[in-house]
């Protein structure tokens, strides 16, 4: 079939190959953005139906679509390079230092990467939430840092401690949550709600004096 393409394509004046050297290159490329823009949209509509359906915190879903939307786009632009002309050990070599540089980079920022990645998790397993009081503990037998956790970003988590005068903001890197015991209090109760807790959950009944 080709062959037929190209003998066809001899028969036709200089002037139309000189045009059909333009005008196929550029169908090519708009085809690519077209597919390109119609699968960020797929996988826009499918991240949303995962949000929707598992009940996923948005600050792990702006992430997400993010990478996506650049995997698309770095792949679409290396395709279009292609169609211009760009040879593909030239893509091929800039690919390999891009990703060199690239790995480079992510081991020297491996503590916000580290961060980062700990926020997701917090988001997606929800091990405490806006509101809970938790205590972050060096050990069992020593104290840590205590307050209600006021907002929970891609690389801290606040906590505010005492009131009035005496309130105080703590910052506790993320990964750092995961590297240590966490006694957590839903709701904000303190250690009396969640003595409660416990035992309306066990089923015991508080111990009354008779008469």
């Amino acid at each position: 079939m080709i062959e037929h393409l190209r003998l066809y394509r001899d028969r036709l004046p200089a002037w139309v190959r000189d045009w059909l050297d333009i005008i196929v290159p550029g169908v090519q490329i708009a085809l690519i953005a077209l597919v390109a823009w119609a699968l960020n949209r797929l996988i826009r509509h499918a991240l949303h139906r995962l949000e929707r359906h598992y009940g996923l915190p948005p600050k792990l879903m702006v992430p997400l679509r993010g990478i996506a939307r650049w995997v698309v786009t770095v792949a679409a632009g290396l395709l279009v390079l292609g169609r211009l002309g760009v040879s593909g050990e030239v893509l091929w070599t800039a690919f390999t230092g891009f990703a060199a540089v690239g790995a480079v980079a992510f081991f020297a920022a491996w503590s916000v990467l580290s961060n980062l990645f700990c926020a997701l998790l917090i988001m997606a397993v929800q091990p405490f939430r806006l509101g809970d009081d938790i205590e972050v503990l060096d050990s069992a037998e020593k104290p840590g840092a205590k307050g209600r956790v006021k907002d929970i970003n891609l690389l801290y988590t606040t906590l505010e401690e005492g009131e009035g005068e005496q309130r105080r903001l703590l910052q506790i890197p993320n990964a750092l949550i995961f590297q240590r015991v966490v006694r957590r209090w839903p709701g904000g109760g303190g250690a009396g709600a969640a003595a409660s807790v416990d035992i309306h959950e066990s089923g015991v009944q508080p111990w009354k004096p008779q008469g």
